[in-house]
């Protein structure tokens, strides 16, 4: 027995042993992840919309757990988790190999402070390691645009959603050799492997953070005013196509977005689905003025009503078969006149431009689930499409696709695909521009002129639609609409007010486009108001002179 003894004391000592001491090593190691740094989002100046901070994650070992029940009440108020679910999680479970599970997450991104305070408790078998969390300075300031992320932070709506790949890196590992006190603490000179994590990109968007603010702020204010529960705002850079503010009305709190309806998380620009009503007009008159079919000097008799299969259309401002201009018919919203034009196109050319305008199809702007709207071919039309398709209705659009057909008559012509986008930034610093927008000559430079002239007389006739849009200084051209809201193929109660407008009109630089769901009213009364009072503080953000020509002086009734 003793020969046996030394005989094996001698094998240890002597004999290689890194097979011995390596034989338990895999029962000694843990895993853990490194969590890539997620992205941030900032506006156009580089201030940050969201952005990740760094944080804690909390976890629990169940196999060490010795009252669940005592330490779910102790971590609850620290966590924010119910007592009853911080239980269940600490509950000990058998992984599907057999072997008792012992990780269990807590919860993620907790602040540094409050995850201290959890380690003060001194609770076996709780830990924390390095975590993120994401930091939403401005609360609801574009949330409905910037969208939010889960518990892992992985982006669920919005442009979080939209860029998770782009914005959520790649997560790295770290498996060490830890020792039996409990505490997983990693054993010097043990084993060790790093796969570092790479960190995700940022977005640099074309907001502009203080244009976005008082965009939303007016709208908000407008739509309670109102009493509506939905509306939409736009402005867009004319030159570039580029997004300055889109604002939604409900909006949330992306801090705090458990607490509200996905309904209030929703980007009205792009999923708020309307018949146009009268801002359609512009197509009409635009196509009109490019196929010859009228001119600025165009004067007609009109009619106070026209008949289109068993409905019959009239105006606001009848004509009584009295001579009416072109100015004239889009001051005082013309059904007749709009409706006459069509005819002489016909129903091709009228579907053509439509497309042309960019209606039929989402912008691809870049918001996820942007709405495609509708519009019919001629041999979809039925006895009465003449008449309701050319002043807007029979026609699904969206607020941003009316923003971008306003857009390219303020741009001579040219529709510019609308982005949000500016660039993308990635950990290192590099930056990365988009592809370049979309872009199509719709009208010729000289008719999106004349349009524009027409146009403007829709703020400067005394007793014209538009003049609650007028803003001292600048000259504006624009056109209201009172629409209706299409909710699952359907009509909802209500009318959708709309003004859409651009300044300054001898020379535009922006349009900002104004939809609002409300009880009833017409879109100069209900929209004119905030798009006066956006338009004017985009004008003034940038330092636009104004006018130094007085607008033309039009007679409606020659």
């Amino acid at each position: 027995m003793f020969a046996g003894i030394g005989i094996r004391l001698i094998t240890l000592q002597v004999m290689p042993t890194p097979a011995y001491a390596d034989g338990g090593l895999q029962d000694r190691l843990r895993s853990v992840t490194l969590f890539a740094s997620r992205g941030g989002i900032y506006d156009r100046s580089g201030v940050p919309l969201t952005h990740s901070v760094e944080a804690r994650y909390v976890y629990a070992d169940p196999t060490l757990i010795e009252n669940p029940a005592d330490a779910a009440a102790k971590l609850s108020p620290l966590l924010g988790v119910a007592r009853s679910d911080l239980e269940d999680r600490m509950a000990r479970r058998k992984l599907p190999t057999g072997v008792q599970s012992t990780f269990a997450w807590l919860a993620r991104g907790v602040p540094i402070d409050k995850a201290n305070q959890v380690m003060a408790l001194n609770i076996k078998g709780i830990g924390i390691e390095h975590d993120e969390r994401r930091e939403i300075p401005g609360a609801d300031l574009a949330a409905n645009l910037i969208g939010i992320t889960g518990e892992d932070l992985t982006g669920l709506e919005g442009l979080e959603a939209k860029y998770d790949d782009v914005l959520r890196g790649t997560n790295g590992k770290h498996r060490f050799e830890f020792g039996n006190d409990g505490s997983y603490t990693p054993i010097p000179n043990g084993y060790s492997e790093v796969v570092p994590a790479k960190p995700g990109s940022s977005l640099n968007l074309t907001i502009d953070r203080d244009l976005q603010y008082e965009v939303q702020r007016s709208l908000s204010a407008n739509v309670r005013a109102k009493r509506g529960t939905v509306g939409a705002a736009v402005v867009l850079d004319i030159k570039t196509g580029e997004v300055l503010a889109q604002a939604s009305q409900p909006t949330y709190n992306a801090a705090d977005w458990e607490k509200y309806p996905p309904v209030d998380r929703e980007d009205a620009a792009t999923s708020f689905v309307v018949d146009p009503g009268s801002v359609h007009k512009a197509i009409i008159f635009g196509a009109g003025l490019e196929e010859g079919v009228i001119t600025p000097r165009t004067v007609w008799r009109i009619p106070s009503t026209i008949q289109k299969a068993d409905i019959t259309y009239a105006d606001t401002h009848p004509a009584g078969n009295k001579k009416m201009s072109m100015a004239g018919a889009l001051a005082y919203s013309s059904n007749v006149t709009t409706i006459k034009i069509a005819d002489r196109l016909g129903p091709q050319k009228v579907y053509d431009y439509q497309l042309k305008f960019g209606l039929g199809k989402p912008t691809g702007e870049g918001i996820p689930g942007e709405a495609s709207g509708r519009v019919l071919p001629p041999d979809e039309w039925n006895g009465s499409s003449p008449g309701s398709i050319p002043i807007g209705h029979s026609v699904d659009v969206t607020p941003l696709q009316m923003a971008a057909v306003y857009a390219a008559i303020a741009n001579d012509g040219k529709w510019i695909q609308p982005h949000l986008i500016k660039d993308t930034v990635a950990a290192d610093g590099n930056r990365v521009a988009p592809p370049a927008p979309e872009t199509r000559q719709v009208i010729s430079p000289q008719s999106a002129r004349d349009l524009r002239y027409l146009m403007e007389a829709v703020t400067t006739v005394p007793d014209a639609t538009g003049v609650n849009g007028r803003i001292k200084g600048y000259r504006v051209a624009g056109k209201t609409g009172t629409g209706k809201r299409v909710v699952d193929g359907k009509y909802a109660d209500g009318d959708v007010a709309s003004f859409i407008g651009m300044a300054p009109a001898e020379a535009p630089r922006y349009v900002v486009a104004v939809f609002a769901f409300t009880p009833g009213g017409g879109g100069g009364d209900v929209a004119g108001p905030a798009f006066r009072e956006m338009m004017q503080y985009t004008l003034q953000h940038y330092r636009v002179p104004p006018s130094t020509k007085a607008a033309p002086k039009y007679t409606p009734f020659p």
